[in-house]
């Protein structure tokens, strides 16, 4: 599956921006990953197929959120209440796995950043 992933940008403290990953065909799991500069790649949000489970790491509940278009096969990562600590690079990622580390995923988009300023 190939996948392109956009909607990054630059945008202040406490403001919003909707992530978009645009998948070339049908996957398990859509997930976003992020990685910030000098970290290693962390979990954000993992949806299924049907978009009838959805899970996110901690340090987004109750700020981001995860959905998908089946009919455009697109998954979308809104994210709203952004802080500093949020400014990364995403990534989308798909594949049979629901798992919550990078390395059991093979297919990648290119990435999108996101920089929070102050």
């Amino acid at each position: 599956v190939q996948l392109q992933a956009y909607g990054g940008g630059l945008v202040q403290a406490g403001g919003s921006l909707r992530l978009s990953c645009a998948a070339s065909g049908r996957s398990n799991f859509m997930t976003w990953f992020r990685q910030a500069p000098g970290k290693e790649r962390e979990f954000v949000a993992r949806i299924n197929w049907s978009g009838s489970w959805r899970y996110s790491a901690d340090s987004v509940k109750g700020r981001f959120t995860i959905s998908r278009d089946g009919a455009q096969n697109t998954v979308y990562l809104q994210m709203n209440s952004l802080k500093l600590e949020d400014t990364a690079v995403y990534y989308c990622a798909s594949g049979r796995t629901a798992a919550t580390v990078a390395v059991a995923y093979t297919d990648w988009g290119q990435g999108t950043k996101v920089t929070v300023s102050s």
